[in-house]
C-alpha cells in the first residue's frame, strides 16, 4: 500500500492578554498608524508572565489532538517550530512532549522562524511515507517573542504577538501531501535576530544591559524577499506537484503584512477569496501564524474536503518553505 501523509486535525491557542494598537499609539505615536496601514495588524495578544512557549504549544496541541480524535500517547513524533524557545537547550519539543503526556513520541525542534510550519509539514510527510512504524505525527508552531523583546520601549514590538497552532498528520493510501519547496539566503542573517546568548556572543552582564540578548531589528528586508519570493515558492509547489496554480483552493502565507498577501495573490492571478488572514484580530504570531491561520480557515468552513491547500512561510535568516496538501 502506498503511504501518504494527510492532515486529520488542527488547533490553535490565543493567550488572554490583549495589547491593541491604541495602547501602542499612546507610547510610540504616529508610526503605529503607518505600521497598521501596511500590515493590517490592529492588536496582539500576550501570555501571562509565568507562561513559556511550551505552554502555548501544549494548548494548541490539545486542540489538534481533540480535532483528530486521538490521544497524546498515540503520537509517534512531535515536531515543534519556534524561534522563541523555552531554552537554548534542551529542545522545547521535549518539554511539550512531557507536558502533553506524549510518552511514546520522539521529538525535535525546527528553528527557521515563520518557515518552520511548512518545513515541519514536509518533514512529517516524509517520515510517514517512509517509516512503516509511524502512524501519527504532531507539527506545532509556537511564538512568545514579546518576552524576548523590550516590548514597553521597542516600537518593533508592534510585530510580536504570542500564540500557537498545531496539526496532526497520519497515513493514508491517497494524498494528502502533494509537494514541497525550500529556499534560503543566509546573507540576510544579520538583519533581524537575537545576537547575544549563543556562541557568537555568550551572554554577559554587559550584553544583557545593552539589550543584545533581546530580539533586535537591525536592517530592513527588501520587500522583494516576500513579494517576489512567495510567488516563486508557489510556482515551485505547482511544478513539483504537477498541478495548475489556478487549482489551488486556499493559499496561506506568513501573517505579517496584508498588503504583501494582496500583492502576491494578484501576481499569481488568485483572488483574495482563495486566501485567509488573521493579523487584523490576532496580530503577527511568527512561527505560529501559518498553523493558526490554517486552523481558523478550517473552523470557518473556508477549507473543505478535497481542497488543495498551499502553505508558504518566510522566516528571518532568511528561510522560505512551501508545502501543498489535499485535504481529506
Amino acid at each position: 500500500m502506498s503511504r501518504f501523509a494527510t492532515i486529520i486535525g488542527t488547533g490553535h491557542y490565543l493567550p488572554p492578554i490583549e495589547r491593541p494598537n491604541r495602547e501602542m499609539r499612546e507610547r510610540f505615536g504616529e508610526v503605529i498608524d503607518k505600521f497598521e496601514a501596511s500590515s493590517g495588524i490592529t492588536t496582539r495578544w500576550y501570555a501571562p508572565d509565568d507562561w513559556v512557549t511550551s505552554d502555548l504549544a501544549v494548548e494548541a496541541a490539545k486542540e489538534a489532538l481533540k480535532d483528530a480524535g486521538i490521544q497524546a500517547d498515540d503520537l509517534d513524533m512531535i515536531i515543534l517550530g519556534t524561534d522563541s524557545p523555552d531554552y537554548i537547550t534542551p529542545a522545547t519539543s521535549v518539554v511539550v512532549q512531557h507536558k502533553l503526556g506524549a510518552v511514546n513520541a520522539g521529538t525535535f525542534d525546527i528553528g527557521c522562524a515563520c518557515a518552520s510550519f511548512p518545513t515541519g509539514l514536509n518533514i512529517a510527510a516524509g517520515l510517514l511515507s517512509t517509516s512503516h512504524q509511524m502512524k501519527y505525527v504532531l507539527v506545532v508552531g509556537a511564538y512568545m517573542m514579546h518576552k524576548l523583546c523590550d516590548w514597553q520601549n521597542d516600537v518593533m514590538s508592534f510585530f510580536y504577538g504570542d500564540g500557537a497552532g498545531a496539526a496532526v498528520l497520519t497515513v493514508s493510501d491517497k494524498p494528502g501531501f502533494v509537494s514541497s519547496t525550500f529556499f534560503a539566503d543566509g546573507s540576510y542573517h544579520k538583519h533581524w535576530g537575537i545576537y547575544s546568548g549563543g556562541t557568537y556572543e555568550p551572554a554577559t552582564v554587559e550584553s544583557v544591559q545593552a539589550g543584545r540578548t533581546q530580539v533586535r531589528f537591525i536592517t530592513p528586508f527588501p520587500p522583494e524577499v516576500n513579494n517576489e519570493g512567495w510567488p516563486k515558492r508557489m510556482r515551485e509547489l505547482a511544478a513539483n506537484g504537477n498541478f495548475d496554480l489556478q487549482a489551488v483552493d486556499m493559499a496561506l502565507y506568513t501573517q505579517v503584512r496584508l498588503n504583501s498577501i494582496k500583492l502576491v495573490q494578484e501576481t499569481l492571478g488568485l483572488p483574495m477569496e482563495k486566501t485567509h488572514w488573521i493579523m487584523d484580530k490576532w496580530g503577527y504570531t511568527g512561527s505560529a501564524c501559518i498553523p493558526m491561520v490554517f486552523d481558523d480557515a478550517r473552523k470557518q468552513g473556508k477549507i473543505k474536503s478535497g481542497d488543495l491547500v498551499t502553505f508558504v512561510g518566510s522566516g528571518v535568516g532568511y528561510n522560505q518553505a512551501g508545502s501543498a496538501f489535499i485535504m481529506p
